[in-house]
C-alpha cells in the first residue's frame, strides 16, 4: 500500500483552489466597485510551492479565466481594472513557473547529492551482520548534520578465523575531513582483523596507520571488542566511554580498563598503548557499545542521559526493536535530534 501524503503537502495542493474560491465568494459577493479581482493571483502564487510547472501553468490559465468570468458577471470587462487584474495574474503565474523549474532542479540535485550519500554510508558503514558467531547484532548511527547519513562516528563487526572482532569509535570534529578519518580508521580495522591474530596487533596497526595519516590536533577514540568462543569478551579501549554490559537478570555494569589509553592519532612519544582486559559474558547477556553523543546528550535542564536507567529497554527479544527503543528514547530526552553524531552497537549473546 503507498504511503500517503503528509498532511502539509495536502493542504499546499488544494491551497491554490480554495484561495481563488474564497476570492471569487468575495468578489460577487462585494460587487465591482470593491475590487478583489487582482487577489486571484494568489491561486497561481500557491502552485508555484509545490508540484511541477505545468501544473502552475494550468493554475494560472484557471486563474485568467476565473478573472474573466468575473468581470462578465460584474460587467466591468471593459474596465481598466480587469485588464490590471489580468495582468496581475498573467505576472504572478510567470514568476510561479519560473520558481517551479528552479526548485525541481534543486530537488533533483538534493536527490541525487542524496543517492550519492546513501552509496557513501553503505562502503563507510556498510551494515553490519545481524549475527556474528555466537552474537546477534544491531546498530543505529544518527549524524548530527542536518539531512546528512553519515558523520565522524563509526563502526564495524568482522568475523574474522581469530574470533568476531568489533571496533566503534568517534572522530573528533565533524564534517568530510570527520568522514575521511572515518574511512581511514574502518579500512585499516577491516585489514587488520582478518589478519591478526591477537587483538592487541590488530590495535597497535589500525594505531600506525591513524598517526601516520592523520595531521594536526584530529584523534579518534575507539574501542575494540573480540569474541572469540569463551564465554568472555576482549576488550581495548582507546579513551573511549566504558561499554554497557547487562546480564541477563537486568543488571548493569561499565566494565572500565585499569588504565585508559590515549585516542588514536595523537602520535605521542613513550606512550604505551592499551592493555586489554576481559568481562564475562555469557549467553543471555548484552553489551552495548556507544559514542559520546549518546552518553552526553542532554535534556533541557543539562542532565546527561542515562544508559543504566534505560537499560531494561533491552529487553525486546528483537536486537534491532530493542536499540530503536533506546534511540527513542534518547530523542525524546534531548527533546530532537542530538547535538553530536550519535552510534550504538548492540552485541546479545545467543543463548543456545
Amino acid at each position: 500500500m503507498p504511503d500517503s501524503k503528509p498532511p502539509h503537502f495536502t493542504v499546499l495542493a488544494i491551497l491554490p483552489f480554495a484561495v481563488m474560491a474564497i476570492v471569487a465568494a468575495v468578489d460577487v459577493g462585494a460587487g465591482p466597485g470593491v475590487g478583489y479581482l487582482p487577489l486571484v493571483s494568489l491561486g497561481p502564487a500557491f502552485a508555484g510551492l509545490i508540484g511541477g510547472w505545468r501544473r502552475t501553468a494550468l493554475i494560472g490559465a484557471a486563474a485568467l479565466l476565473l478573472c474573466t468570468a468575473l468581470g462578465i458577471y460584474n460587467e466591468s470587462y471593459s474596465q481598466r481594472r480587469l485588464y490590471t487584474a489580468m495582468a496581475s495574474v498573467a505576472g504572478v503565474t510567470a514568476a510561479g513557473v519560473a520558481a517551479a523549474v528552479m526548485r525541481q532542479r534543486r530537488e533533483a540535485e538534493l536527490a541525487s547529492v542524496r543517492s550519492i550519500a546513501e552509496v557513501a554510508q553503505r562502503v563507510l558503514l556498510r551494515p553490519v551482520p545481524r549475527s556474528a558467531g555466537p552474537l546477534r547484532i544491531a546498530s543505529s548511527y544518527t549524524s548530527a548534520v542536518a539531512d546528512a547519513r553519515i558523520g565522524g562516528d563509526l563502526y564495524e563487526v568482522v568475523a574474522s578465523p581469530h574470533g568476531v572482532r568489533i571496533i566503534l569509535g568517534d572522530v573528533q570534529g565533524k564534517g568530510l575531513e570527520a568522514v575521511e578519518t572515518a574511512a581511514l580508521v574502518l579500512g585499516a580495522f577491516r585489514e587488520a582483523a582478518h589478519e591478526e591474530v591477537d587483538l592487541t596487533h590488530v590495535g597497535e596497526r589500525v594505531e600506525r596507520v591513524v598517526d601516520r595519516e592523520l595531521q594536526g590536533e584530529k584523534f579518534v577514540t575507539a574501542v575494540l571488542a573480540e569474541v572469540a568462543g569463551r564465554h568472555t569478551m576482549t576488550l581495548l579501549n582507546y579513551g573511549h566511554p566504558a561499554p554497557m554490559v547487562v546480564r541477563q537478570d537486568g543488571t548493569t555494569c561499565f566494565p572500565e580498563p585499569l588504565r585508559y589509553a590515549p585516542p588514536l592519532g595523537l602520535g605521542l612519544p613513550d606512550i604505551v598503548g592499551p592493555q586489554p582486559y576481559e568481562v564475562d559474558f555469557v549467553p543471555g547477556d548484552q553489551v552495548l557499545l556507544y559514542t559520546d553523543g549518546v552518553s552526553e546528550a542532554r535534556d533541557h535542564t543539562g542532565a546527561f542521559y542515562s544508559l543504566a536507567e534505560h537499560s531494561s529497554l533491552l529487553k525486546d527479544h528483537d536486537p534491532e526493536a530493542a536499540l530503536n527503543a533506546i534511540r527513542a528514547e534518547l530523542v525524546r530526552h534531548a527533546q530532537g535530534p542530538p547535538h553530536d553524531d550519535a552510534a550504538m552497537l548492540l552485541l546479545r549473546y545467543q543463548e543456545r
